[in-house]
């Protein structure tokens, strides 16, 4: 009877090890459609962070420029979407929006 419950046991944990969960992984700002056509040019800096929360890269050598990165890899599937979203001010205000979506 112990060798049976064993023999079960162990077939059922090598079988498993095979069944590994892989996690999604979101890195960035999400950013949508709906975000993008909020943002438009004469905004302030903290009505666009408002919106569009802190950008990912604020670069302190082009302090005019935000970035705002996206990128989702399904652990499941292996897809991955990855978004592109820049802001450039003059001054206080919003001079540029770049959409750039990969």
């Amino acid at each position: 009877m112990n060798r049976k419950l064993l023999a079960i046991v162990l077939l059922a944990a090598i079988c498993s090890t095979g069944c590994v969960y892989k996690l999604n992984v979101n890195q960035g700002n999400r950013i949508t459609a709906e975000d993008v056509a909020k943002v438009e040019t004469g905004m302030t800096r903290s009505q666009v962070r408002f919106l569009l929360g802190t950008p990912m890269i604020a670069d302190p050598f082009h302090e005019d420029r935000w970035d705002y990165v996206y990128y989702f890899r399904s652990g499941k599937t292996g897809r991955h979407v990855q978004q592109h979203f820049v802001v450039i001010f003059d001054g206080e205000r919003v001079a540029q929006v770049i959409d750039e979506q990969k």
